[in-house]
């Protein structure tokens, strides 16, 4: 087991609970120090700005989301151009926690609601069972992102609707040389640490990045990663750690699911129904996943507690 890292520095805010979180492993086992912070700040996009792009909320029939940010400014531009959001409206979410967090703004009931599982991909196939929606995809003021190449490259008819912008941080905060390793997972957190610590290649200190954008903004300011996620047996940043830290051999970085499934050989097991419905959640169904989690957290912290305690009692 490698024993280089102690010291993590990770661009993301830090977990509401640690414990679960895919980072208590890397606390627990390794017994690592890990830092949170994220490195951008999002500013929302002014209506009176939005409205040079002539785009009219209404005339669209499905929304694409792909972030909790991207809801959070949709609805926010909504209520200051004063559109009503009409019940018809489709929701097309990358992932079901994203779809969950729409709960803030509409109810569930009876709304349609569609999401991936993991990958954007996922999202695409689900898309492409309707292609006769007229889709806007709430976004960041970037020019072209993995996303957006990714529904160009689907040929799917969409209207990018920049709703906010990515604004860097000041990271001179942070002594670098304390740190072992910083885990990266998004250009603008690449440039905010380039921003702030030009020699960042220079400086002995791993880098660990998150997705293909991540490692191509890495790769223009002439930085390899020396951690890629995810990959097949690291699909997590948190794993791709761990797998690091025990000295496994680092894999081909995959940007898809698509991309996994070609290189295992394998078929793809999203099923054309299951996924392509609806989903009709409500917070009864939510409250009840949540509770449900909290639960088997308390388990485990009983658990170890009842561990602790037989090895005191051994002692």
């Amino acid at each position: 087991m490698s024993t280089k890292v102690k010291k993590v520095l990770i661009s993301q805010p830090a977990p509401a609970d640690l414990e679960k979180s895919p980072y208590r492993n890397l606390v627990n086992k390794y017994e690592l120090d890990l830092t949170f912070y994220k490195f951008f700040e999002i500013v929302g996009i002014s209506a009176s700005e939005f409205r040079k792009s002539r785009i009219h909320l209404t005339d669209f029939t499905a929304v694409i989301f792909n972030s909790k940010n991207s809801i959070d400014h949709f609805f926010r531009m909504a209520k200051e151009l004063r559109e009503v959001v009409p019940e018809s409206m489709k929701y097309f979410c990358s992932t079901e926690a994203i779809a969950l967090y729409l709960q803030n703004y509409i109810q569930y009931r009876k709304r349609k609601i569609f999401f991936g599982n993991q990958y954007f991909s996922e999202l695409l196939e689900v898309m492409s069972k309707h292609r006769d929606e007229k889709f806007i995809f709430p976004c960041s003021d970037e020019k072209q992102t993995e996303y957006t190449k990714a529904l160009d490259k689907a040929k799917f008819k969409y209207a990018k609707a920049a709703m906010y912008t990515s604004s860097p941080k000041d990271l001179k905060r942070f002594n670098l040389d304390e740190y072992d390793m910083i885990a990266l997972f998004s250009p603008i957190g690449v440039r905010s640490l380039y921003k702030s610590y030009p020699d960042i290649k220079d400086r002995n200190i791993l880098i660990a990045a998150f997705g293909a954008s991540t490692h191509a903004a890495l790769k223009e300011i002439g930085i390899k990663p020396t951690i890629a996620a995810p990959t097949q047996s690291s699909p997590s940043m948190a794993m791709a750690i761990e797998n690091y830290i025990l000295g496994k051999s680092q894999e081909s970085l995959i940007s898809s699911k698509s991309d996994a499934l070609k290189k295992s050989g394998s078929r793809s097991t999203i099923s054309a129904g299951r996924k392509s419905k609806p989903v009709i959640a409500n917070k009864a169904v939510y409250k009840q996943r949540m509770e449900e989690k909290k639960a088997e957290a308390a388990a485990r912290r009983a658990e170890r507690a009842a561990e602790r305690a037989a090895k005191e009692k051994a002692k």
